[in-house]
């Protein structure tokens, strides 16, 4: 089933293989895809140079089991593993044997084995998904990290009559012991804290150690990537904790205004700004999410969900900002899928196509604008009674013969197939009135919120959450300074937030030569 090319680079990645595998195939005489399956799974064994064997057992069903040493891994896939989650297979094996770059540090580890258990993970998926084999991916490593959780792939679309009882209607969704926990793309450190708030941990005793740095930078954004990376050139010890790499660009289906890069995808530019960090000594914890800052006399203590602790003199915060979300059916499933949030990225995108802007104010109305000249419609829909933008902005949009504007309309559903949006239910609410606005894509326009709310003792925030720094990074407590969208700096851009990490960072140096940190 393989082809030589393929085998041969399946080869190259097995020959390093310690422990002794088995495929534990369970699969009926008569299903349709019996021989697909062996075909795959045998030419899978066929390049590990024995380290793998094929064991066939008749039952109901298609399905096999990831066996290491004899004993169980907590891996099942239930379909086959081909197209993009032919790769989750071959991790899936290597993170059994301790290889992979996906492998999660020593403090992430720590989190996933103190999940209270049993749990059982189910993650229904389609083949052609792109975001499918990051869940499928994570959740098989949490299931090699946690002996008391087990983690199962299902093809939505051999298990189709599975996939309907349960009213699946997007990709990845994930089950927690029958119950959804999630659906559409995500992150191992989400789908952790999700794990932790519904089974809780068993905490570790004993003093927690504290990791010494010259400067932590909170946010893998491009803002704090820049921060770390112009710090690290200072030949300072630097600490990123991020969430993930990249931010809120990894929800940007394409960034046309990078300056120098023509055109670049959120996901390839997050994989750019991780590989520039690694090219420099940053210690660099991914998945981690900040719950407390301290602050003592010169020294800043930063907190880590999980329990771990970094101490610096300096602290660069750069953790972006959220979109505020409409939070209604159909809007995280279709992120980058015909939900966006951001005209001046993903609007060329939408290029002669029909577009809603949800929100009515000066974002909203500008956004409507600037998408009325590429768009062949735009409907705008505004939930209050009247329009909250400026009368300039409103006049300008009215008189655009492409722009329909909707006041006293509550937004309902956003409807689509999971890959495209095809339309929008929305409500009149003064005649309770509902209809479907066809189109291909929904911009939300209804604000940004700061992720600030964890500094917000420590340092001087706007009405708006945002943090106040003067112009150049530096806030009102010594020794901390921000960049990016969390701060008041106008133009939430990728290149201006780049700029004042690297301003940032710049401003903690020169203040370490002065004394003040």
């Amino acid at each position: 089933m393989l082809d030589s090319s393929l085998k041969e680079q399946v080869r190259t990645l097995f020959a390093g293989l310690q422990a002794n595998y088995v495929l534990d195939i369970t699969v009926s005489p008569r299903h349709e895809s019996r021989g697909e399956l062996l075909d795959l799974l045998n030419d899978v064994a066929a390049a590990s140079s024995g380290k793998i064997a094929c064991r066939v057992n008749e039952g109901d069903g298609l399905a096999f089991s990831l066996l290491k040493d004899g004993k169980e891994t907590g891996i099942r896939f239930r379909g086959i593993p081909n197209g993009h989650e032919f790769t989750s297979l071959l991790l899936a094996i290597l993170n059994s044997d301790g290889q992979g770059k996906n492998l999660p540090d020593e403090g992430i580890r720590r989190r996933v084995r103190a999940l209270k258990g049993p749990v059982r993970l189910t993650t229904y998926v389609s083949l052609t998904c792109t975001n499918c084999p990051d869940v499928v991916q994570a959740l098989n490593l949490m299931a090699l990290l946690n002996r008391h959780l087990s983690h199962e792939m299902v093809d939505g679309a051999l298990n189709q009559a599975e996939a309907d009882a349960l009213k699946i209607q997007a990709v990845p969704s994930v089950f927690a012991d029958g119950q959804l926990l999630h659906v559409g793309k995500t992150s191992f450190g989400e789908l952790l804290d999700k794990l932790e708030a519904r089974y809780g941990t068993v905490v570790e005793q004993g003093e927690v150690s504290v990791r010494n740095y010259d400067v932590i930078v909170i946010g893998g954004g491009p803002a704090g990537s820049s921060a770390a990376i112009y710090s690290a050139r200072k030949g300072l010890r630097v600490a990123l904790l991020a969430e993930k790499i990249g931010g809120q660009v990894q929800e940007t289906v394409g960034i046309e205004n990078l300056i120098s890069v023509p055109y670049i995808t959120g996901e390839a530019l997050g994989a750019s700004l991780k590989n520039h960090i690694l090219n420099y000594p940053v210690d660099l914890f991914e998945h981690r999410r900040v719950e407390k800052l301290e602050v003592a006399a010169k020294e800043k203590t930063v907190w880590v969900k999980g329990g771990e602790k970094f101490a610096a003199p300096a602290v660069i915060i750069a953790t972006g900002a959220s979109w505020r979300r409409l939070n209604v059916p159909g809007e995280s499933e279709h992120i980058g899928r015909g939900v966006a949030f951001c005209a001046h990225c993903d609007g060329p995108f939408y290029k002669g196509k029909r577009i809603a802007v949800v929100g009515g104010g000066n974002s909203g109305i500008e956004a409507a604008i600037d998408l009325s000249g590429i768009c062949s419609q735009v409907t705008v829909v505004e939930f209050l009674d009247g329009l909250k933008a400026d009368q300039v902005l409103q006049e300008k949009a009215k008189s655009r013969p492409n722009v329909d504007i909707f006041i006293s309309t509550q937004t309902l559903e956003i409807i689509g197939d999971g890959e495209k949006v095809s339309g929008l239910r929305v409500k009149n609410r003064r005649t309770e009135e509902e209809r479907i606005i066809e189109l291909d894509g929904v911009f939300v326009q209804i604000g940004l919120m700061a992720n600030s709310a964890v500094f917000r003792d420590i340092v001087s925030v706007n009405r708006a959450g945002e943090i106040e720094t003067d112009v150049h990074g530096r806030t009102a407590q010594p020794g901390i300074y921000a960049a990016g969208d969390v701060t008041t700096v106008p133009y939430k851009q990728i290149v201006i937030a780049m700029g004042e990490g690297a301003k940032a960072a710049l401003s903690a140096f020169e203040d370490r030569l002065r004394g003040v940190v």
